[in-house]
């Protein structure tokens, strides 16, 4: 095994802080994965890796060797990146996640469509509400829908998207339609929660820009899958803050109605994102223009 496969190793431990878990994802045993470490602190004459039973975490020198391997890694990448532009390829996989009740309504109906243009990708779609860390989780593209924070990422936007309050009719007769924001607090509020949602604090936008009121709503029920919460807010428990591609078909049939129309939240729009890389690979760059393609202009569920 090369050096530079030993470099591999390490820098897949450490970013999944165990030997196992990067044994598994490398086709390595536990064993090899660890004598592969040892060769390593060995020739460099420095421990990388505190080791206990459960997880190995970075020393000092290891976090120094990290860095730069992520470099030397990267900069191979580019290499073949590069050499694969050159010949103007569109072939290899896409690994790709985005949200799960976007990913079923708009982004799985047109996959087969690029693959049929592009016979020689394949596409390996990941649905979570849960954001991966595109970089640690090895993801060439996500679909996100969210107000984005700085970072080194390519974005992309695909379409724009309205977000507002929604509720059925059985519910606003029986609880009463609120008036103002802050009759929300009164209300079952249904929440999507999942490590880093920001969901319990609904944020809503008043009419001639009078300013925006931050409420930390709460209800008897949340949970990590939007389609969950559409589906209570159709059958009556609560309200719910969707975007318009999740519900826009519902109010217009007349199943859920919108609620304080007048105080809206911040719109969020639909983002493609990639990780910042000179020689993005033509396969990647292919796939977004086929998604700006299909959702640019009039985005489907506004058609």
């Amino acid at each position: 095994m090369s050096d530079f496969e030993d470099i591999q190793i390490f820098v897949r431990v450490a970013e999944l802080g165990n030997l196992s878990a990067a044994g598994r994802e490398l086709r390595h045993s536990a064993a090899v994965v660890s004598n592969r470490i040892a060769r390593l602190e060995e020739r460099l004459g420095v421990r990388l890796l505190n080791r206990t039973t459960r997880r190995v975490n970075l020393t000092t020198e290891g976090d120094v060797y990290y860095r730069h391997c992520l470099r030397i890694l990267s900069e191979m990448q580019e290499a073949e990146n590069a050499i694969a532009n050159q010949k103007n390829t569109t072939r290899g996989p896409v690994t790709l996640t985005c949200p799960i009740a976007f990913g079923n309504k708009y982004v799985v109906p047109i996959i087969p469509k690029f693959v049929e243009q592009n016979p020689d990708v394949q596409i390996r779609l990941h649905l979570s509400d849960r954001l991966l860390d595109l970089l640690q989780d090895k993801v060439d593209l996500a679909i996100r829908i969210a107000e984005l924070k700085e970072s080194s990422l390519i974005v992309r936007k695909l379409a724009a998207n309205k977000r507002m309050l929604v509720a059925s009719p059985d519910y606003l007769e029986k609880h009463g339609a609120p008036n103002m924001p802050g009759d929300l607090l009164h209300h079952n509020c249904l929440l999507l929660r999942f490590p880093g949602s920001q969901q319990y604090q609904w944020t809503l936008v008043g009419p001639n820009d009078e300013g925006a009121a931050t409420l930390a709503v709460s209800g008897s029920m949340d949970s990590d899958n939007g389609e969950v919460l559409t589906r209570w807010c159709l059958d009556g428990h609560g309200i719910a803050l969707k975007s318009h591609w999740e519900v826009g078909a519902h109010i217009r049939d007349g199943r859920l109605k919108v609620v304080l129309p007048d105080y809206q939240p911040p719109s969020h729009a639909v983002y493609a994102l990639y990780p910042e890389n000179r020689y993005l690979p033509t396969r990647v760059r292919a796939f977004v223009d086929f998604l700006v393609g299909e959702f640019g202009g009039t985005p489907p569920w506004d058609r």
